[in-house]
């Protein structure tokens, strides 16, 4: 079945980064926009994406299907909103995943958006949504899941998700395996939109602590996670090189 996720492009600003055109909207005007697109009759993706993921697009056709299928790709990191910057976008800062969810804990408690939280180990997604709901009463999150299963369970997952009839599902199972998760399954599902959110349900839950405002503000996030969990070198590592080739391909 073919997915119902648009490819139409939006009427918002972009500047275009190693071949990826990125929203340059800030987070209010983004979530005006996500607002609006929930009264429409299709499905979107949204990507929130960072340097290491622009990257990756250069050669990985997992990764081109990801931003192929996006309806809007936000700046998730430092070096996204440096390279944009750079080629003279009007750019704020960071519209992350994670905040993008906070967002839309407190949008639902106004509009009663329905929300389904779909990923990470057992039990994260529910202390979640359990933490959310007591920071945002009446936050309107109708369903959650953990993401430990295999890509042929994809279809039986799409359907359990369905019956709860979400507006928005947050998929936390890591790029490019949840932005191709809602790509391939968006008839099924029938949420209006999906956004990929990463290790967002393990911060909420309070499994990780999400870095203090000082380095969030110095953009330095990137640094806190790796204090916290250093395996994320391996993400690190791609800095210099996504540095090199946008000062090299993005002219």
């Amino acid at each position: 079945m073919a997915s119902r996720t648009t490819h139409s492009p939006l009427s918002v600003p972009t500047a275009t980064v190693l071949g990826t055109p990125i929203c340059t909207y800030d987070m209010e005007q983004t979530m005006a926009l996500l607002g609006d697109l929930l009264d429409s009759d299709e499905s979107h993706l949204v990507v929130t994406a960072d340097a290491t993921a622009l990257l990756h697009a250069t050669t990985d056709v997992r990764y081109q299907k990801m931003f192929a299928g996006a309806t809007m790709v936000t700046p998730d990191s430092s070096g996204v909103v440096w390279a944009l910057k750079r080629k003279g976008a009007r750019v704020a800062g960071r519209v992350s995943g994670v905040d993008l969810l906070a967002r839309f804990c407190a949008l639902s408690a106004d509009r009663g958006t329905k929300l389904y939280f779909l990923g990470a180990a057992p039990g994260v997604a529910e202390e979640a949504a359990e933490r959310l709901r007591l920071r945002f009463p009446g936050c309107n999150i109708v369903g959650t899941r953990h993401g430990y299963f295999p890509p042929e369970s994809d279809e039986v997952v799409a359907a359990e998700v369905a019956e709860m009839s979400p507006d928005v599902v947050f998929v936390a199972m890591g790029m490019p395996r949840q932005e191709t998760f809602f790509i391939d399954n968006a008839d099924t599902i029938g949420a209006k939109i999906g956004i990929g959110v990463g290790g967002s349900f393990d911060v909420f839950s309070g499994r990780i602590r999400r870095a203090p405002k000082l380095f969030q503000r110095l953009n330095l996030e990137w640094l806190w996670r790796l204090l916290q969990d250093p395996t994320k070198i391996g993400k690190v590592k791609y800095l210099p090189k996504f540095v090199w080739m946008v000062l090299t391909r993005d002219r």
